[in-house]
């Protein structure tokens, strides 16, 4: 037999994409968009001194920021130049950002991409970020040295000048960059030591907040350009369904549409106007051939699944001692199925993409996670050379995974080529709840014991679910095998940090045609779920409270512990309000620990209402607490809308759910108070952008439990099940 190997999607991007040589390339972009140019826009000088990729001086002594990462709401557009800020030594006032173009310098090292996903920017920057800067401080104060003819070593860079110690001269690091520009950057420049620090670890305004603000900021749904089109695109009621005839005299008649265009999974409607091109679009007849996912449901899916873990064997994902010897040794068995739907990423900018096919070439414009990924797509969609295709970013309403995806990219690029003009399509809402690449249903099928004296003896979980890299690899040339493991469908259920002494994570894969992908902390957004209210239903068991048996079992997991310990006391655990019912939860993801205890009340209705909610995270050295605590905000909002709400169900392989009338979100009104607590540490860097997510749906259910006694294991919480036990 083939011997069995892991493949984790951040190794296989890094892997195929690199090795492969598929998306790793030089190209070289013109500084000006044609839409700049059709315009007449006025040419905006050169920088002064770009000594990098990442850097930026103007004679003004301002520095821009090139960020190659993508601006989704997490903050990056003011982390990253917070490194260089501080380790180039400019003030704040004077630094800006500009998007980056799509280009091999500025490759995400974690993912051997240009690409802004896995929590991973600030990561993958911090160390060559603050490298870059450094090198252009050292090559400003060497500038400065020879023109004074003193030693470099006698002179320090401050707040945008540097300074002779010894006689006081100062040099504005505007006046010095034709000099520096003749030097050579060091390959190891000296790094400030971190007690220096003026502004990583500090609260700092973001950069990107007032243009947001004050209607500025671009968004893909915010694009012009001269002589544009607007485009939807009817798709099959059905996944995977395909057009068989299309009827589009009424289409054609509608005022203002222009094209009708066959694409085979759908049909385009082009106008000259939005809503023009939705007219026509509803004015189609087409018959479709529906396909071998007309017979799929929910319920066929949930028993295949149930099946499957009942009787197939599946792959280990990891083995410790003998789960059969530890069941024998168990005087107490805990036995459940926790269930985790289907869900939609719902970002409230709905899928849109703008694309300019032309003879000399390719612009497109759009929110977009992986701009290399883009610029690959478009130029063979298009039929044109990478280096012919120009990628401008903007800013991103929402991305979660979903942006990482390439169908919109290809839509608009389709159907610019298809007429010869710029076209922007846009999906409605229903378009982008229906056909989305959905977070896989799960099926985990648990049993836990412990010993007479309450101590824990063994763990078995067996995940059933899609493999979202079966999906994902043959976009690049990979297949994933029989015996192959796909760690984003059970990331965090094998690498449980509780110390059973006989621990097994079995993963059974189970293809259902539901087209699955990247969602906010990808398998941990499940697993956390089911492990730690299964872990709650082990410590009831065990006759202990669920604190203190979690932490007599992180004797391994100091930072796991650390975090369970500082949110029960900030939230002063065991002691809540009259009425109020608390529930705790802790999970590491993207190499951040966090710790969540919800606090809840449940109605006699079975209405759940969550008051409050403590976090502790534990991410390494921090740079900016402030994006952190938005960060872990906004992780508990997605997650309690999940967790309440969130579910996509199908019914003859068709989606039910079509907008927020019933896929509901978090409302002002139900949001909880969030407390969030940073644990300082000088540990390296962990994400923020997902791992805030996993252990709120388990928080709030442990919560629920303690109010009413009843285990909710399968999401959404439904407050009919509840209402009997309120």
């Amino acid at each position: 037999m083939t011997p069995k190997t892991e493949i984790d999607r951040r190794s296989f991007l890094k892997a195929s994409i690199v090795a492969g040589g598929t998306l790793v390339f030089g190209i070289s972009l013109p500084t000006r968009t044609r839409a700049e140019e059709r315009l007449g826009l006025p040419v905006e000088p050169a920088a002064d001194f770009q000594p990098n990729a990442f850097i930026k001086i103007g004679k003004d002594g301002k520095v821009t920021v090139v960020v190659g990462q993508v601006e989704m709401g997490q903050g990056v557009l003011t982390s990253l130049p917070m490194i260089v800020a501080d380790e180039l030594e400019v003030d704040w006032a004077n630094v800006s950002y500009e998007s980056a173009p799509a280009d091999k310098a500025f490759i995400n090292p974690m993912m051997g991409m240009q690409a802004t996903g896995g929590s991973s920017s600030v990561k993958s920057f911090f160390d060559p970020l603050r490298k870059s800067a450094a090198a252009v401080r050292e090559m400003l104060v060497a500038a400065a040295a020879q023109g004074w003819n003193v030693s470099p070593d006698t002179c320090k860079a401050e707040s945008g000048k540097v300074i002779h110690t010894e006689t006081k001269r100062v040099a504005a690091y505007g006046d010095l960059l034709e000099a520096a520009a003749k030097l050579t950057p060091s390959a190891n420049p000296k790094l400030k030591d971190p007690k220096d620090f003026r502004y990583i670890g500090k609260g700092v305004k973001r950069l990107d907040s007032p243009e947001k603000v004050n209607g500025k900021a671009i968004f893909g749904l915010d694009v012009k350009v001269p002589g544009m089109l607007y485009a939807t695109i009817l798709r099959s009621p059905v996944i995977g369904g395909k057009v068989t005839s299309v009827d589009d005299a009424a289409a054609k008649a509608v005022k203002g549409v222009t094209n009708i265009v066959p694409l085979g999974y759908g049909v385009g409607v082009v106008a000259t106007s939005y809503f023009a091109s939705r007219k026509g679009r509803m004015a189609l007849k087409v018959v479709w051939d529906e396909g071998p996912m007309a017979m799929v449901s929910s319920e066929s899916i949930y028993s295949a699944f149930a099946a499957a873990a009942d009787k197939e064997k599946g792959l280990e994902a990891k083995k410790v001692g003998d789960v059969t010897a530890g069941r024998a040794k168990a005087a107490k068995i805990v036995e459940a199925v926790y269930w985790s739907p289907f869900l939609a990423h719902a970002t409230m900018e709905p899928m849109n993409f703008t694309a300019d096919v032309r003879t000399d070439g390719v612009e497109v414009w759009g929110g977009v996670q992986a701009q290399m990924a883009v610029q690959q797509v478009v130029a063979k969609t298009a039929g044109v050379s990478p280096e012919k295709v120009k990628v401008n970013t903007t800013m991103l309403g929402g991305g979660f995974g979903r942006r990482f995806e390439m169908d919109y990219v290809i839509d608009g690029t389709l159907i610019s080529k298809a007429v010869g003009k710029p076209v922007k399509v846009v999906w409605t809402r229903e378009d982008d709840m229906q056909n989305d690449f959905y977070r896989p249903g799960t099926y985990n099928k648990m049993s836990a014991g412990v010993d007479a004296g309450g101590n824990a003896v063994f763990w078995h979980h067996r995940v059933v679910n899609d493999a979202i890299m079966a999906r994902v690899g043959p976009a690049f040339g990979f297949t994933l095998k029989d015996d192959q493991l796909d760690d984003s469908s059970f990331e965090g259920a094998h690498n449980l940090p509780y110390d059973f002494p006989n621990f097994q994570c079995d993963w059974v894969r189970k293809d259902t045609g539901v087209p699955v992908g990247f969602w906010r902390s990808v398998g941990s957004s499940h697993t956390a779920f089911s492990t730690e209210c299964f872990v709650d239903e082990v410590a009831y068991a065990a006759g202990k409270d669920p604190l203190v048996f979690r932490l007599s079992l992180l004797g391994k997991h100091p930072r796991h512990a650390g975090v369970l310990k500082l949110a029960a006391e900030k939230a002063g655990w065991g002691k809540p309000a009259t009425g109020v019912f608390q529930g705790i939860a802790v999970h590491e993801s993207f190499g951040s620990y966090v710790a969540q205890v919800a606090e809840v009340s449940v109605a006699k209705d079975g209405q759940v209402k969550v008051h409050r909610v403590v976090c502790a995270i534990d991410c390494g050295q921090v740079v900016n607490p402030d994006t952190v605590a938005a960060q872990m905000e906004s992780s508990i909002v997605y997650g309690l809308t999940a967790a309440l709400y969130g579910e996509i169900t199908i019914k003859a392989g068709r989606i039910q759910q079509k907008n927020f009338t019933d896929h509901k979100v978090l409302r002002m009104s139900e949001m909880p108070k969030v407390e969030v607590h940073i644990v300082p540490s000088t540990e390296k860097h962990g994400g923020v952008g997902e791992p805030g997510t996993p252990p709120i749906a388990p928080a709030v259910v442990n919560a629920i439990f303690a109010a009413t006694g009843k285990r909710v294991r399968n999401l959404p919480i439904k407050p009919q099940e509840l209402a009997a036990k309120a």
